[in-house]
């Protein structure tokens, strides 16, 4: 039987893993006919109302954001922990619940596809749900930065979790601060109507530098456990 302690590890590490996986769903995108192009469409157009796929895409992102807040809570009730470790896994129970919700906030249309869905998002006649939606997924990203941060800095003051491969995971949070930064200033660009300045690469490889960060956090809890 293994002990309680390196069971509980092994399934904070598996929850995250499958968070991680769950997350990274729209990959399989090249080999769906979703009319959307990856350069230009946010993700969260995948999982439009819409959309031909939409209800895989919504429902691979709350079962991700359940994924990762189980894990997130498991690690500060059986974790070792101090402020700033716990700071990180608060940030990740966050962005896990505000990815749950987002799907359940989908948008109605995807506007970088449908001049038509643009001109009612910018004219306010888009459903509650849809206006909601980039709040949703701005408390998830703020959410993940905070955890990845934290914990990426608590690995280097205190040794914890990451410390063996501090490397891998500063570069992976240093790369998802300037994702995230492009993204912010192509989201800016498309909302004054200057074009889309690359938003879809910006995005994706916002989302996969999380992913990826969240299975070299995973694979760490289960070394350390």
């Amino acid at each position: 039987m293994p002990r309680p302690g390196r069971a509980r590890t092994g399934a904070v590490s598996a929850l995250l893993a499958l968070g991680a996986l769950a997350y990274s769903t729209w990959l399989i995108e090249p080999f769906l006919s979703t009319g959307l192009s990856p350069l230009s469409s946010y993700v969260s157009e995948l999982a439009a109302r819409d959309q031909p796929y939409g209800t895989l895409f919504r429902t691979t992102d709350l079962t991700a954001g359940l994924l990762v807040l189980a894990g997130a809570v498991g690690a500060l009730r059986w974790l070792p922990r101090r402020w700033g470790t716990a700071v990180g896994w608060a940030g990740l129970a966050l962005f896990g619940a505000a990815t749950a919700v987002d799907s359940r906030l989908p948008l109605s249309c995807a506007p970088t596809a449908d001049a038509a869905c643009v001109a009612r998002e910018r004219a306010g006649l888009v459903p509650a749900a849809h206006a909601a939606h980039a709040v949703s997924s701005s408390v998830a990203v703020a959410g993940a930065l905070v955890g990845m941060v934290a914990l990426t800095l608590a690995a280097r003051r205190h040794g914890s979790l990451l410390s063996r491969a501090y490397s891998s995971a500063l570069l992976l949070t240093l790369l998802e601060l300037s994702a995230t930064a492009w993204t912010l200033t192509a989201v800016a660009a498309f909302d004054a109507g200057l074009g889309t300045w690359g938003l879809g690469v910006g995005q994706r490889l916002q989302v996969l530098l999380i992913a990826v960060w969240l299975g070299l956090l995973a694979r760490a809890v289960v070394r350390r456990g």
